[in-house]
């Protein structure tokens, strides 16, 4: 069987209009034979944080030489750098603004080039569509085996940040956050359980989860284990301890969000009820 390359898009852009289809469009027109793969179109608008988590949970699932676009960019159109960085399994086709700091945390070599050869654009070139007339082509390119080289040079600073880190309060006491609300109204926290290793071990006592407007004193390992009407944490597949409902939204029964705390109390304060 003939190697069919592959390309996967993340955006922004939603469903509603005609951003995506375009997108694909360009890049059929380029390698006709492209698998092409949406991994997410609802990440949240301009959120950069959400669109780096949403590729840095989904790109090492796919094949070898697979092409992952990124395109969140709220500052299309201005001196932002298009680039290509590769890691030794894939390319990824992204604005420099940080979409990919998730990724570069995870991979022990990443070369990082500014995409400058202009004859690989579509032209005109938009000031506010770069989706169609750099990253799609140029990850088409790309997936007719141009090499990366060709596409402008490798540069050492590129825009990258920290996703925000649990903090200890004292011995007894950590304080996270939320980082998004997935779409059945789960809470994804930043807390892991190497930050937090006597949380998660078998049979737990003497804790409580303070979030939004309820103190979470149980642990699941799966969502179906809850009671109706309660709030539970739940380890879930992204790495991160979730604050969750059976078939309930936790968000909504807790009035909390992205960027609320959350508070974990361990021990004799726990027990105590004092948070």
């Amino acid at each position: 069987m003939s190697y069919r390359p592959v390309i996967t898009l993340t955006t922004d852009f939603g469903s509603n209009d005609h951003f995506v289809g375009v997108m694909k469009g360009v890049i059929l027109d380029i390698v006709p034979d492209a698998q092409i793969v949406d991994i997410c179109h609802a990440v949240q608008a301009y959120d950069v944080l959400d669109g780096a988590l949403t590729i840095s949970q989904a790109y090492s699932y796919f094949p070898t030489r697979t092409i992952h676009v990124v395109v969140v960019d709220p500052g299309v159109g201005t001196a932002r750098r298009p680039i290509i960085a590769s890691s030794d399994k894939y390319h990824f086709v992204a604005p420099d603004n940080g979409v990919l700091s998730l990724v570069y945390a995870r991979e022990e070599r990443m070369h990082v080039r500014h995409v400058t050869s202009e004859h690989y654009f579509l032209q005109p070139v938009s000031s506010t569509f770069h989706a169609r007339d750099i990253f799609a082509p140029v990850a088409a390119y790309l997936a007719k085996e141009v090499e990366s080289q060709k596409f402008g040079d490798e540069v050492e600073e590129y825009v990258r940040f920290n996703a925000p880190k649990p903090k200890a309060v004292d011995q007894n006491r950590l304080r996270g956050v939320v980082l998004k609300v997935d779409r059945f109204g789960n809470l994804i926290t930043n807390i892991t359980p190497q930050d937090a290793p006597m949380l998660f071990i078998e049979g737990a006592k003497r804790f409580k989860i303070a979030v939004g407007s309820r103190e979470v004193t149980e642990l699941h390992k799966a969502y179906a284990e809850g009671s109706p009407g309660e709030v539970f944490g739940i380890l879930g597949s992204m790495g991160f301890l979730e604050i969750a409902a059976n078939r309930g939204a936790a968000a909504q029964l807790t009035g909390a969000g992205k960027g609320t705390d959350v508070n974990i109390i361990l021990g004799e304060a726990a027990a105590a009820g004092k948070g």
